[in-house]
């Protein structure tokens, strides 16, 4: 009896992992030790920006080791250090480089931006940055007052700001105010600053704002109708 009902279960385990016999489906009590998944690599292109050699001019030294940078010319020094998605080169031209050194989304984020910021790192200690602002309205005035900015804008009393080093500050006709050094970025921040005290506003254009800066108006509130 126990003979016979182990033949019965071998041949009903084989058909059912060979052939399957219900409904037409095949079935297999093979347990599944492996399940492989297509992987496809992904290659970011190159930015546009960043394929871009940067020109050193002559009056520029250059030191570079390994993902330091530190430049330094007739206005000033600047030195970065680059993540590990990007690597700087010097080329026998004299040129640099700015390139991918891994093939991921973030490295190709960066290609650009560091690119960039290397060209905005010899240009201004080579030849500077600058930032206009112009302030619109009655009674606003700016000037300069030892090593600080003074800025009346209609408060109760008026703003003084410390003039950052390395930066340089010129009023002209007490309303246009100039900000130039050989940092873009402590230039652009500077500038912000002065501008978030009275950002310009959309009705009749009172306030700080950049000299290209264009504000657009609104037009007020219509008065009732008789």
């Amino acid at each position: 009896m126990a003979s016979s009902v182990a033949s019965s279960f071998q041949t009903c385990n084989l058909r059912s992992v060979i052939l399957g016999d219900k409904n037409g489906i095949h079935v297999s009590s093979v347990p599944i030790t492996h399940v492989g998944f297509l992987t496809k690599t992904i290659k970011c292109k190159e930015s546009r920006i960043g394929k871009h050699t940067i020109p050193v001019p002559s009056n520029v030294t250059i030191m570079l080791e390994g993902q330091f940078l530190k430049v330094k010319g007739p206005l000033g020094e600047l030195s970065r250090t680059y993540p590990r998605e990007v690597k700087v080169e010097r080329q026998e031209s004299g040129e640099l480089k700015v390139s991918k050194a891994l093939e991921t989304r973030r490295a190709n984020q960066m290609h650009g931006l560091f690119r960039t910021l290397t060209d905005n790192m010899v240009v201004g200690v080579s030849k500077g940055f600058e930032k206009k602002l112009q302030m619109v309205g009655v009674g606003y005035r700016a000037m300069i007052e030892g090593k600080d900015l003074v800025l009346n804008l209609g408060f109760s009393h008026p703003v003084r700001m410390a003039i950052p080093e390395g930066l340089q500050v010129k009023v002209e006709e007490n309303t246009r105010i100039t900000v130039s050094g050989y940092d873009k970025c402590a230039i652009g921040e500077f500038a912000a600053s002065v501008r978030k005290w009275r950002p310009p506003e959309p009705y009749k254009g009172k306030g700080v704002k950049y000299a290209d800066e264009v504000v657009r108006r609104k037009e007020g509130k219509a008065g009732k109708k008789k």
